[in-house]
């Protein structure tokens, strides 16, 4: 089997390093140049020294031009930039007939004035928009196996959006009742010097951050809206918890009229039976980080409160991995024919 040929741009970053980490194992692919604009000349074993003695520990970090990464001979590019500069790298490689995963926002929204009311500034491609796919794969997986852009899906949305649509979509679920209370590890932030992650301030609290328009509500309502056809608003409230990795995310919503325990266990498991990576866990037991921490899996349980009336929705995910690195893997896979669980 002819190797793909493949390409990290911010390859310093969280996601950046988890990709390489799960690419050492991929049986597919050939990880040909990653780029640091800080690291270019030093190879992956000196930048991480837990890579030493492994795959690519050799490999050196090219500066990030998109040039270096064409010259490289990558068919296939993940951007692991902030938003914003990942679409500076987008069109070039584009039009160059490279294949992009973008693991940032910018081309997550279709609406680039939605775009500009969550970001705060223009789009910076916005003729980029229309081709690009959702790179949620339990739901998109023709698309993203056709897409020369795949917009990888952000951590709280993959915790919140997987275990909405099915019952949305089978309408036994009140749209206009949506509340999420979410907890996130300090490793959603980034790689980054700022005094609210330092370790002296996360460690033995939480805090609420983001309220009442978190970021990614914008992709968050874009998927639920679709799914349930008409426009939909949700409140969402991310915490910060002091752990490295790792989303809980508890979604609270009322009953459509006709719904039951047994319906909503059944739209489950029509919808996710035969994921992969999705596991249901169903009406008893509950979601831990512990049991998807490293892991591309997504554990789902939900409860009927029987004194409010209401739907209880709780998944727990790996925010590095199924909330970023490992879904963009599965595109990965997905775009090459290989099977979706290669390397993951």
């Amino acid at each position: 089997m002819q190797l793909k040929k493949i390409a990290v741009i911010g390859a310093t970053g969280y996601s950046g390093e988890e990709l390489i980490r799960l690419l050492q194992r991929h049986t597919g692919v050939d990880l040909v140049c990653v780029t640091s604009r800080q690291n270019a000349g030093k190879s992956l074993g000196e930048v991480y020294p837990k890579f030493r003695g492994q795959k690519y520990a050799s490999l050196q970090f090219s500066p990030s031009d998109p040039k270096a990464v064409v010259d490289s001979g990558a068919g296939i590019v993940f951007l692991a930039l902030p938003h914003g500069l990942a679409a500076e790298f987008a069109e070039p490689l584009l039009k160059a007939g490279l294949r992009v995963i973008d693991l940032s926002a910018d081309f997550r929204l279709k609406d680039e004035a939605v775009y500009k009311e969550f970001y705060g500034h223009d789009h910076p491609a916005p003729g980029l928009l229309a081709q690009s796919v959702y790179g949620l794969p339990e739901l998109y997986r023709k698309e993203i196996g056709a897409a020369n852009l795949v917009a990888s899906p952000g951590c709280y949305p993959t915790s919140i959006i997987l275990p909405l649509v099915p019952l949305l979509k089978a309408r036994l679920i009140d749209p206009k009742s949506i509340v999420v209370s979410s907890m996130s590890g300090v490793s959603g932030a980034g790689r980054k010097v700022e005094a609210d992650y330092l370790f002296v301030e996360c460690n033995e609290s939480v805090r609420p951050y983001s309220v009442p328009k978190h970021r990614h509500l914008s992709e968050i309502e874009q998927e639920l809206s679709k799914a349930a056809g008409d426009k939909i608003m949700i409140n969402f409230t991310p915490h910060l918890i002091p752990v490295n990795r790792g989303i809980l995310s508890t979604t609270y919503a009322s009953p459509m009229s006709g719904t039951t325990l047994e319906k909503i266990s059944g739209v489950f498991a029509e919808s996710y039976g035969k994921e992969p990576f999705v596991r249901l866990l169903g009406a008893e037991a509950y979601p831990d980080l512990k049991n998807v921490s490293y892991t591309n899996f997504i554990d789902i349980a939900w409860r009927h409160d029987p004194r409010t009336g209401r739907v209880i929705l709780m998944s727990a995910e790996d925010n590095l991995v199924k909330g970023a690195s490992g879904q963009a893997i599965q595109s990965l896979n997905l775009m090459c024919g290989l099977p979706e669980t290669t390397g993951l």
